[in-house]
């Protein structure tokens, strides 16, 4: 399997968009991207020069860079709607990944998104599950998709986020209403009261072995998901999130 993941976050930033705070919002998923492999863990900016490409290291063991901050403040100073972060793992081919948050402030959404050759990605679901939960503690989303990038054509729905490999929605989900899933991770937060609470469920469609839209299978699980998830009116458009 060739193609490379998608791991896309939507969400809303409450905030105004400042480039330290998004880098940090980035760092802070740093370790969970190397445990879904080891060439996640270093970043670079992109350039418009290949020199420039491998010029500035975006994060070091503290958190952003001095000089990824200043070039990318300079950079987007004028830039009001979206500010747009996009760096690079420095390695071209099969081991080649990238990572992007286009910032919006709500109530427009915002997206992260990471794109990695199978060879940058996990081939267990574990760590994955582990980033996904991370960004949801994180970010709060409307939604998290994890699935091939040829995915897209074989999904059911094309204005509905798709299954994949993983989907998170923002609701508890039980097993009498999606039986198709080979797992529903519940995922855990507080109430107005402090008291634990289910904040949402991440759907799996394989748990052993890595998701692969050329692998018919896989399709036929992910597509019987959204199926049923529409049929109950549980998988939101994408103008809806």
């Amino acid at each position: 399997m060739k193609r490379p993941y998608e791991l896309t976050t939507i969400f809303r930033q409450p905030g105004p968009l400042h480039v330290p705070a998004m880098l940090t919002e980035l760092h802070s998923i740093r370790q969970e991207l190397k445990a879904c492999s080891p060439l996640l863990n270093e970043w670079l900016l992109k350039g418009n020069t290949k020199d420039e490409a491998y010029r500035y290291e975006v994060f070091d063991s503290a958190g952003p860079t001095t000089a990824a901050i200043a070039v990318l403040t300079e950079s987007l100073k004028t830039a009001v709607d979206p500010k747009i972060v996009s760096m690079w793992n420095g390695k071209e081919g099969p081991d080649g990944a990238s990572l992007q948050y286009v910032g919006r402030v709500a109530p427009e959404t915002s997206m992260i998104v990471l794109r990695a050759k199978p060879a940058a990605f996990s081939t267990s679901a574990e760590p994955v599950l582990k980033l996904v939960l991370k960004e949801v503690g994180l970010l709060g989303p409307s939604v998290v998709s994890v699935e091939t990038a040829s995915y897209f054509d074989k999904k059911v729905f094309k204005d509905r986020p798709g299954v994949g490999w993983m989907l998170y929605l923002p609701r508890a989900l039980t097993v009498q209403q999606v039986p198709e899933a080979r797992a529903l991770v519940p995922v855990m937060g507080k109430d107005a009261k402090g008291k634990d609470k289910q904040i949402g469920t991440i759907i799996v469609s394989v748990t052993d072995e890595p998701f692969s839209d050329e692998d018919a299978e896989h399709v036929k699980i992910a597509n019987a998901i959204e199926i049923r998830l529409v049929d109950q009116d549980l998988l939101p458009r994408f103008v809806d999130l």
